[in-house]
C-alpha cells in the first residue's frame, strides 16, 4: 500500500520505515538560502504570510533543539560526528550549522532504510551543496558518491554582481556497489546527426566506420576478405556476418568500412549536466501554484535511472508531491512525508486529480476523529486550519491587513460562459463559535463581493448559527440552488459531507488541477513486500 505520512520525517523514518526496505530516496529539503521559496506561498509583492512563515521559521534555527541534536550526534562518534565538529569550528552557532545538524540524523536514517541496491538523490542549491556533499561522504562513504548533477533550473538572467546563478545541484550517492542502474540516453545533437550523410535505397541514413586495425595498439586480425588483405578490427566470422547483413561499404580506394545507421543509435548516454528539462513556467499544465515545485520530467528521469517497476520510492520532504506522482505514473510504490497539512492536502488533491478515485493509498498522521482534530487545534491553530481547508480542497488565504481580514481560505469556480471568476470564502474556527461568526462571514462576503461563504467549525453548530446562515439566501447556478452561507462542522466533513456548490470537478480550483495521467497497467503490490 502506498503511504503518505504527516509529521517530522525523522520521527516517521524511525517509527515506521523498516531497515533496507526502500529502493530509491529523493529529497528536496529547504535550501536555507533565506529565499522566498522557503515558505509555501508568497505574496505577489514579495511579502510573506505570518502563518506560512510559522511553518518554517523554526526549522533551521540554532536553538536549544539544534544544540541538543548536535550533542547527541557528536556523542555517537564516527565520521558524521567528526564532520559536525569541523562544521561548527567553521560556521559557529549559525543557522547554517543548525541546518546541517538537523540534516545529519535524517541522512543517516535514510541510508538505513535503503536496500543495498538503493540510491539517494539530494536536491539542493549552491548555498549548502558543498557542506551537504561532505556530510553525505561521511554518511555513505566517499567511495559511494557517483555524481554531482547540475540541473539548469532557469534560463539566463542578469545577476549584476556575479555570473548568472541558474542551476541547482543534485548529489547522487549509492548504498553499495550493487546499485540499481538503468542507463538513460538523450537525443543526439544536430552536429552528431549531421555526420550521417549517406543514405541507403530504403532511406536509412548512415555513416561509415573504419574496420582497419592498422596503427592501433593491441593488434587485430590479419586475413584476406574479398581480395582485400589487411589487419582488421574484427575476426573473419564477424566480417562475414556484417556482409550478409548488408553493413559493409567497399570504398573506391580498396578499403572496407562498416555502416553505422542513425536509427540504431539509442542516443547520447546521459551526462551530469541536465539542460534539457525546463523549469515549470506560468503556462505549464502541471503547475499547481507551489513555488518549490519541480518538473515531473526531472523526477521521472531519476526514478527510471535508479529503480525498477514495483520498487519503493521515498520522498521525506514531499512538498507538493512531484516525486510520488512520478513514482505512481511509472508503476513504482511510494512513501511521502511532510510536516505541514497544507502540503498533505495538496498532494491528496493532486493524486486524486491525476489518477482518479481508484488509486489506493493510506494517510497516516492526519486526524480521523473530532477528538484528533481538537488535539491538533490545541497544538497549532494554523496546522488545524490547513488540515480543515484540505478536507474541502481549499488553499489557505494570504494574511493581509485590512481587506482579507476574516478569510482563512478560498475556492474559485466558473459556472457560466461569462468567464468571470467566482469565489467561495472559507472561515475556520477551532475554538468557541457563535452566531456572531456567521454574521461576520456574511459581512466578509459583502465586502469581497463573493458568491458564497462557508464556516468550518470544530464545535457543533447552534440553531441560531444555522438560522443566521439560512437567512443569507441562495446562490443559483446551472446545477441548482446552493445556500449562500453554509456552516459545516468537522464531524460532518469527516463523515463525508461536502460544500453545496457547483460540481468541484467543473471549477478552477485554488490549487490548480493536476493533469490526468493515463491508467497504469501493472497492479500495485503491497508496500515493503506486505
Amino acid at each position: 500500500m502506498n503511504t503518505l505520512y504527516y509529521g517530522d520525517n525523522l520521527d516517521i523514518l524511525r517509527d515506521y520505515i523498516p531497515s533496507e526496505s526502500v529502493d530509491l530516496v529523493y529529497l528536496d529539503p529547504p535550501f536555507n538560502s533565506n529565499a522566498s521559496y522557503n515558505v509555501l506561498f508568497a505574496q505577489k509583492d514579495g511579502a510573506q504570510s505570518s502563518a506560512q512563515i510559522r511553518a518554517f521559521e523554526d526549522t533551521w534555527q540554532w536553538d536549544e533543539n539544534a544544540v541538543l541534536t548536535y550533542e547527541t550526534e557528536v556523542e555517537k562518534g564516527g565520521p558524521v560526528a567528526d564532520a559536525l565538529r569541523a562544521f561548527r569550528l567553521i560556521l559557529g552557532d549559525s543557522n547554517m550549522m543548525a541546518y546541517l545538524t538537523m540534516m545529519a540524523p535524517r541522512l543517516m536514517e535514510l541510508r538505513r532504510v535503503l536496500k543495498p541496491t538503493g540510491s539517494l538523490y539530494l536536491h539542493c542549491d549552491p548555498t549548502a551543496s558543498h557542506y551537504l556533499k561532505v556530510l553525505l561522504d561521511m554518511v555513505f562513504g566517499a567511495e559511494y558518491f557517483k555524481n554531482e548533477i547540475s540541473w539548469k533550473r532557469t534560463s539566463a538572467h542578469n545577476d549584476p554582481t556575479r555570473y548568472g546563478a541558474n542551476k541547482d545541484t543534485i548529489l547522487y550517492f549509492t548504498k553499495s556497489k550493487e546499485r540499481t542502474w538503468n542507463p538513460l540516453y538523450t537525443e543526439h545533437s544536430d552536429l552528431y546527426k549531421s555526420r550521417f550523410r549517406k543514405k541507403d535505397s530504403d532511406g536509412r541514413l548512415w555513416s561509415d566506420y573504419d574496420l582497419s586495425a592498422k596503427g592501433l595498439s593491441g593488434g587485430g586480425y590479419e586475413y584476406e576478405y574479398k581480395g582485400i588483405t589487411s589487419l582488421w578490427r574484427c575476426p573473419i566470422e564477424t566480417m562475414k556476418r556484417y556482409d550478409q547483413e548488408g553493413r559493409l561499404h567497399f570504398t573506391r580506394m580498396g578499403g572496407i568500412r562498416l555502416k553505422r545507421y542513425l536509427d540504431e543509435s539509442k542516443g547520447t548516454i546521459l551526462q551530469s549536466i541536465w539542460d534539457d528539462i525546463p523549469p515549470i513556467n506560468s503556462q505549464a499544465s502541471e503547475r499547481l501554484g507551489y513555488p518549490t515545485q519541480k518538473p515531473e520530467a526531472l523526477l521521472e528521469r531519476i526514478i527510471q535511472a535508479s529503480s525498477n517497476e514495483g520498487d519503493v520510492v521515498l520522498d521525506p520532504f514531499c512538498g507538493c508531491g512531484t516525486a510520488i506522482a512520478a513514482a505512481q505514473k511509472l508503476n513504482r510504490q511510494w512513501i511521502g512525508i511532510d510536516v505541514t497539512h497544507l502540503a498533505i492536502g495538496l498532494i491528496k488533491r493532486r493524486m486524486e486529480d491525476a489518477f482518479g478515485d481508484a488509486l489506493e493509498y493510506e494517510v497516516i498522521g492526519e486526524p480521523t476523529t473530532v477528538e484528533g482534530a481538537r488535539e491538533l487545534a490545541e497544538q497549532d491553530k494554523y496546522q488545524f486550519q490547513w488540515w480543515a481547508l484540505g478536507l474541502v480542497g481549499a488553499r489557505p488565504a494570504e494574511e493581509k491587513k485590512g481587506a482579507d481580514h476574516g478569510i482563512d481560505g478560498r475556492l474559485y469556480f466558473h459556472d457560466d460562459s461569462s468567464g468571470n471568476t467566482k469565489q467561495v470564502i472559507l472561515s475556520v474556527k477551532g475554538g468557541h463559535t457563535s452566531v456572531a461568526h456567521v454574521r461576520d462571514l456574511v459581512g466578509v462576503l459583502e465586502r469581497e463581493k463573493a458568491e458564497m461563504g462557508v464556516l468550518i467549525t470544530l464545535e457543533e453548530a447552534t440553531k441560531p448559527m444555522r438560522a443566521e446562515a439560512a437567512s443569507a439566501g441562495f446562490y443559483e447556478s446551472a446545477w441548482g440552488r446552493h445556500p449562500r452561507v453554509q456552516v459545516l462542522t468537522v464531524a460532518e466533513l469527516l463523515d463525508g459531507t461536502t460544500i453545496d456548490m457547483p460540481p468541484i470537478k467543473q471549477v478552477n480550483q485554488t490549487f490548480k488541477k493536476a493533469p490526468r495521467q493515463k491508467k497504469t497497467k501493472p497492479t500495485q503490490p503491497g508496500l515493503l513486500g506486505e
